[in-house]
C-alpha cells in the first residue's frame, strides 16, 4: 500500500473490518443478560458519543504528533511518562491475550452445538490451547494473513449479520414484544441496568482506535475524519439493529439464557435451525481469521516496549513476543477454565485492560489540546466516559486487572535497573502503590471467595 494512495472508502471499510469482531454475534445475550429494551437503547447513545470521542482522540493525535508511532500507548508515554505508558501498553497487550482465548472459547463452544464434545470444558480448554500453539508454531515458519483471507472472514462475518437484520426485521420482530416491559420490571435499577451494558458496548468497539493507524496512508488528512464518523455510525448501526431486533423475537429473559452464539439462537427462532447453521459459519470463519490477526497483532506492543528500553531487548524480536503471548495465553487458558469463567468474564475482564490506553491518551490530549477548543472537547468527553466506565465496570473486574498490570512492573523494573535509570518518580510510585492494593484486595478476595471470575 503505497504512501497517501487510500480513499475515504477504503478506510471505512478498514475501520468496519477491524471493529466487527466476535462481540457482535454475542451480543444479544450479554446485553440482554444485564438490560432492559430502554436502558439498551440509552446505553447505545452514551456509547456512541463516548467511544466516538475517543475514535477522535487517536485520530487527532495521529495528526498533531505524528512522529508517536509506536502504537496507542506512544501518546501516554509521551504525556505522562515511561512508566504510565508502560502500564497502558502493558494493559492493551494482556487484553488482546484475553481476547484470544475468548475468541477460541466462542469459536469452539459455537461448534460444541453441532459436535457435542466441544460442551466439555476440559475438551474445550484442550482444544483451545492445542489451536494456539498450532497458529503459533505456522507464525514461525511464515504464516501470514493472505488478502483472500481478509476477504472471506469480511464478507464471512458480514453477510450472516445482514442477513439476521433483514430476516428478523422482516419475519420475525414484534413491536409489542419490544415495548413489554420496555424499561424492566422494577426489579433493577435503571442505573445499574446502564452500568451493566457499557462494558459489553466497548467491547464490539475495540479496534476503532484502528483508524488513526491509516492517517499517513490517506489521500487526504480530512479523509481520515470522514471515514471514522462514516465507518463509526455503520459499525453502531449494525449494532443497534441487532441488539434492538432481538428483544423484538425474545424477552428479555430468553436472551439472557442463550448460549454464547446469541445471534445465532435469536436467527433461529424465527426461521428455524438452518438459521443457526448460517451464523454459526459466520461466527467460525470470522473468529478463526480473526484469531490468526490478532495473535501476529498481539505481541506487537511487547516488542515496540522492548524496542524503546521498557522491556528486556529480547523481546524485541517477533519471534520472542508471540511465544511470550502464547504463553501468556495458555496461562490463562488455564486460570480461565479453571476458575469456571464464562465468556462474559474473560470480555469483562478483557475490556478493563483496553480502557487503559484510552483513558491516559484522552487526558494527555487535554493536556496540550489547549490551543484548539474543539480538541480540548473532544479529550474532555472521552476522558470522562472512560474514566466513568471504570467506575461502571464490577469491582471485580477493576481489582483483578490490577493483579493482571502486576507481574509487569517486575520485568520493567529490571530492565530500568539494567539501563542504569530511575525507576520510578513520586507521581509513578503512587500509581505502583495503588496497583500494589488492588492486586493485595484481588487476591486476598480470591482466597477467601469474595471475588468471584463470572
Amino acid at each position: 500500500m503505497s504512501t497517501r494512495t487510500v480513499s475515504v472508502w477504503t478506510l471505512v471499510s478498514l475501520i468496519i473490518g477491524s471493529t466487527i469482531g466476535s462481540g457482535i454475534f454475542a451480543l444479544p445475550q450479554n446485553i440482554g443478560s444485564v438490560a432492559s429494551p430502554g436502558a439498551m437503547l440509552t446505553g447505545w447513545a452514551i456509547a456512541g458519543v463516548g467511544m466516538l470521542s475517543v475514535a477522535f482522540v487517536f485520530q487527532i493525535l495521529a495528526v498533531r504528533k505524528p512522529h508517536l508511532d509506536s502504537g496507542v500507548y506512544s501518546y501516554v508515554r509521551a504525556g505522562l511518562g515511561d512508566f504510565i505508558g508502560f502500564t497502558s501498553g502493558w494493559g492493551y497487550w494482556l487484553g488482546s491475550v484475553m481476547a484470544q482465548v475468548g475468541y477460541a472459547t466462542l469459536f469452539f463452544s459455537t461448534l460444541g452445538y453441532y459436535v457435542p464434545a466441544f460442551s466439555n470444558r476440559w475438551v474445550l480448554a484442550i482444544a483451545v490451547s492445542a489451536m494456539s500453539w498450532l497458529i503459533f508454531w505456522g507464525l514461525t515458519r511464515g504464516l501470514r494473513q493472505a488478502a483472500v483471507m481478509n476477504v472471506v472472514t469480511t464478507v464471512a462475518k458480514l453477510v450472516p449479520i445482514l442477513a439476521f437484520i433483514v430476516l428478523v426485521a422482516f419475519l420475525g420482530f414484534s413491536w409489542d414484544r419490544f415495548t413489554t416491559d420496555f424499561w424492566g420490571d422494577g426489579s433493577i435499577p435503571f442505573g445499574t441496568q446502564l452500568k451493566g451494558i457499557m462494558l459489553y458496548t466497548v467491547w464490539v468497539f475495540i479496534g476503532i482506535e484502528g483508524a488513526s493507524v491509516y492517517s499517513k496512508q490517506a489521500r487526504e488528512r480530512s479523509d481520515v475524519g470522514k471515514a471514522t464518523i462514516i465507518g463509526f455510525l455503520s459499525v453502531l448501526g449494525l449494532l443497534v439493529a441487532v441488539s434492538t431486533l432481538s428483544y423484538g423475537v425474545l424477552s428479555q429473559e430468553e436472551l439472557a439464557a442463550l448460549p454464547d452464539n446469541s445471534m445465532g439462537a435469536v436467527l433461529e427462532a424465527v426461521v428455524g435451525p438452518w438459521g443457526g447453521v448460517l451464523v454459526s459459519i459466520g461466527l467460525c470463519l470470522s473468529v478463526l481469521g480473526a484469531y490468526v490477526s490478532w495473535q501476529m497483532l498481539c505481541a506487537e506492543p511487547i516488542v515496540l516496549m522492548a524496542r524503546d528500553g521498557l522491556l528486556p531487548k529480547r523481546l524485541s524480536t517477533t519471534k520472542n513476543a508471540q511465544l511470550l503471548s502464547t504463553i501468556v495465553i495458555q496461562l490463562f487458558v488455564v486460570l480461565f477454565f479453571v476458575s469456571e469463567a464464562s465468556y462474559n468474564g474473560m470480555v469483562q475482564l478483557a475490556t478493563i485492560m483496553y480502557l487503559l490506553p484510552y483513558i491516559f491518551s484522552s487526558i494527555y490530549l487535554v493536556l496540550i489540546a489547549r490551543d484548539n477548543h474543539v480538541h480540548l472537547v473532544v479529550g474532555l468527553i472521552a476522558s470522562v466516559y472512560s474514566l466513568w466506565l471504570i467506575y461502571a465496570a464490577d469491582p471485580v473486574y477493576v481489582l483483578l486487572g490490577a493483579l493482571a498490570v502486576l507481574p509487569g512492573v517486575v520485568p520493567y523494573v529490571w530492565t530500568r535497573r539494567a539501563n542504569n535509570e530511575k525507576v520510578f518518580n513520586t507521581f509513578e510510585w503512587f500509581i505502583v502503590a495503588i496497583v500494589v492494593v488492588g492486586a493485595v484486595v484481588a487476591v486476598v478476595g480470591l482466597a477467601n471467595g469474595s471475588l468471584v471470575l463470572e
